[in-house]
């Protein structure tokens, strides 16, 4: 495979520039030319937890906050907030001069039916309802929170980037099932979604929004501070082979491929046009979904049972290769190197892997050879490995596997069936998330303990210990709880974390501004 990429590579620098859709090569010098990690298969980032969906969501919509890359949040969509009665009531001031694509004034109203949908799927915006008694737009610029008791991180919940961010939509949209997809997208953010251009599994198109008015403060640095649009469009062009992309992006058809396989920088890093940079070091967290409800995984000692057969650096290294730099094993539940993570419980990940044990450790929990259904993104650089990986780390622990590799679309919606597998349902699932989705107990929504996320966790004793971490007053308690946190993860296993890495991008540098975090396109302009 390795092979056969590189020769593509070394062929493309004398061959005619390959064949797109002549709507991409038609466009101007403003048209920047991007090639997403997978199709984006969901206008929706309410309903999707797919990341690619969040991206989107960022160019189209808006959020009341922004974050910046050191983790810091700031006014974004707001002009500001005021606190008053013992921090139990907060009122939130929309900015001036905020408009929806199709014209019309972005209202309080509308960000009180998008928060209260975005709610119903996050988990810290669900702990965020959970202290709220009221929520109300007492006038149009105005988005009032009564609250049961104080909830400082109020800001943080509206303004993370991580999956589910608090997208902005107008009310009609905004009242609908958030477990339904919305496929009209209408927001206020600095590009228009161009409708009519998308072609699923090929292209998706944006244009700039040009009543877009960016804050007047502060700097551009990730989703914070001044959203200023320099081309006139941009156009997603989905290239599901790594090595068709590179290509493309050598020869100049494409500016940026938003995640570029590890085999292929050394490639890129001999070109004198083309820079590579990691934009997050807190990487992709990593998991093996289980499903709660269904045998085997629905019984905690056979969950605990297969702790011993995982090897993080197996997983890891099928996805970043062997240098060191763009991997970290092992990790528990909460993404290394940020301030709630700790080392509890990642003693059992360390040293070889006997799966004779693991087989022994299985049959006295009860695993008596059931069908386990493992389900894996065929159409995913970085997840189609991983999959691989836990299929055959299953069969050696002796469990009867059947892996269906699917489209990525495919996966995320048969992983909301509560049925038995025997009526399509699913046993376990690989995936990865940004670092910044494992950075605490409220942004972690597989930890979340309410049995209301794929997987159908449930343990009062997690949303106690959540509760916990929402009322503490000092760093050093957070962390404490969180040490109690990842203790009772191993006890209970949520999930499975199989390993951290870190994802290079690869750009054309004729394009200078590209800011670090994730992949937005405001601050980006030709060189």
């Amino acid at each position: 495979m390795q092979f056969s990429r590189r020769s593509l590579l070394r062929a493309a620098a004398v061959a005619p520039a390959l064949s797109f859709p002549g709507i991409v090569r038609a466009q101007s010098q403003t048209t920047l030319r991007f090639i997403p990690v997978i199709d984006l298969a969901f206008v929706d980032p309410i309903y999707s937890t797919a990341q690619v969906s969040r991206n989107h969501g960022f160019m189209v919509y808006d959020t009341l906050y922004g974050i910046n890359s050191a983790l810091e949040v700031s006014p974004q969509m707001v002009s500001g907030h005021v606190v008053s009665n013992d921090g139990k009531q907060w009122d939130l001031t929309l900015r001036d001069g905020l408009f929806w694509h199709d014209g019309e004034r972005v209202l309080a109203r509308d960000c009180v039916a998008s928060i209260r949908r975005w709610a119903s799927r996050d988990g810290f915006g669900g702990e965020l309802m959970a202290a709220t008694e009221e929520l109300s737009a007492p006038d149009d610029r105005t988005i009032r929170f009564r609250l049961r008791r104080p909830f400082p991180l109020l800001p943080q919940a509206l303004g993370k980037a991580a999956v589910h961010a608090a997208f902005m939509m107008p009310e009609r949209f905004a009242s609908q099932d958030p477990l339904k997809p919305i496929t009209e997208v209408i927001g206020s953010g600095p590009f228009r979604f161009i409708a009519d251009e998308r072609v699923p599994g090929v292209r998706n198109a944006y244009a700039r929004f040009e009543r877009y008015q960016p804050r007047q403060d502060g700097k551009p640095d990730w989703t914070a501070g001044p959203k200023v649009v320099h081309y006139d469009r941009v156009v997603w062009t989905t290239t599901p082979d790594p090595g068709t992309a590179v290509a493309a992006l050598q020869t100049g058809e494409q500016d940026w491929q938003e995640t570029t396989p590890h085999d292929l920088l050394p490639v890129l890093k001999q070109s004198d046009e083309v820079e590579t940079r990691v934009l997050d070091p807190r990487g992709y967290a990593c998991m093996l979904r289980v499903n709660h409800l269904q045998p085997p995984f629905d019984d905690p000692a056979i969950r605990r049972a297969l702790l011993g057969a995982i090897d993080q650096a197996d997983f890891m290294t099928a996805v970043a290769g062997g240098d060191p730099a763009y991997q970290l094993s092992p990790i528990g539940y909460f993404a290394p190197g940020t301030p709630m993570a700790n080392d509890v419980g990642l003693s059992v990940f360390r040293g070889p892997r006997d799966m004779a044990k693991v087989k022994a450790d299985l049959a006295a929990a009860g695993y008596k050879g059931g069908k386990v259904v493992l389900l894996s993104p065929s159409n995913s650089a970085a997840q189609k490995p991983l999959g691989q990986i836990a299929a055959d780390m299953l069969r050696r622990a002796g469990m009867n596997v059947d892996h269906q590799a699917l489209d990525f679309a495919v996966v995320l919606q048969r992983q909301l069936k509560k049925d038995p597998i025997d009526k399509g349902g699913w046993s376990a699932a690989v995936g990865n998330w940004q670092g910044i989705d494992w950075l605490n107990p409220a942004g972690n929504t597989n930890l979340r303990g309410e049995g209301k996320v794929a997987g159908w966790y449930s343990s009062e004793k997690m949303s106690g210990l959540r509760g916990q971490w929402l009322a503490a007053s000092s760093l050093e308690e957070q962390q404490r709880i969180c040490r109690e946190i990842q203790a009772l993860a191993f006890e209970e296993i949520p999930y499975f974390p199989i390993g951290l890495y870190k994802q290079p991008t690869a750009y054309r540098k004729s394009i200078t501004g590209i800011l670090d975090g994730t992949a937005v396109f405001w601050n980006v302009r030709p060189s």
